[in-house]
């Protein structure tokens, strides 16, 4: 199963290029802006609870959809981008293992524990 919901992930990251394609940016953008929403680690500063908040924050697909379709209703690419890089790189962390955070600490995901084999 863990295999499945790797490649899952990793044909929502090959979307996420697709749809960065459509925009027109040029792809240095997709290269510089990937790991962006990693800023969200920066919460774990605050303790494991600010942390998991601000992570799951910046890597939650529900908001870039959110994003994208905000930035198509308004016409606003730099929207939709945001979307668009948001999605690819939880796309991307969870085919690495890194998935949403639980509040005991940054290890401790809903795809299992980061480090651990059985997880």
């Amino acid at each position: 199963m863990k295999t499945l919901i790797k490649l899952e992930e990793f044909m929502m990251f090959i979307l996420g290029l697709f749809m960065f394609g459509l925009l027109g940016y040029e792809w240095w953008w997709f290269l510089v802006l990937i790991l962006v929403p990693d800023v969200g680690m920066l919460g774990y500063l605050f303790g494991n609870k600010i942390g998991a908040i601000t992570y799951n924050l910046f890597h939650h697909k529900g908001l870039a959809i959110i994003l994208y379709f905000t930035g198509m209703y308004f016409s606003a690419p730099i929207i939709q981008m945001a979307g668009i890089i948001i999605f690819s790189h939880a796309s991307m962390d969870r085919v690495l293992g890194y998935g949403l955070k639980y509040n005991k600490g940054f290890k401790y995901t809903h795809l299992g524990e980061i480090g651990n084999k059985n997880g």
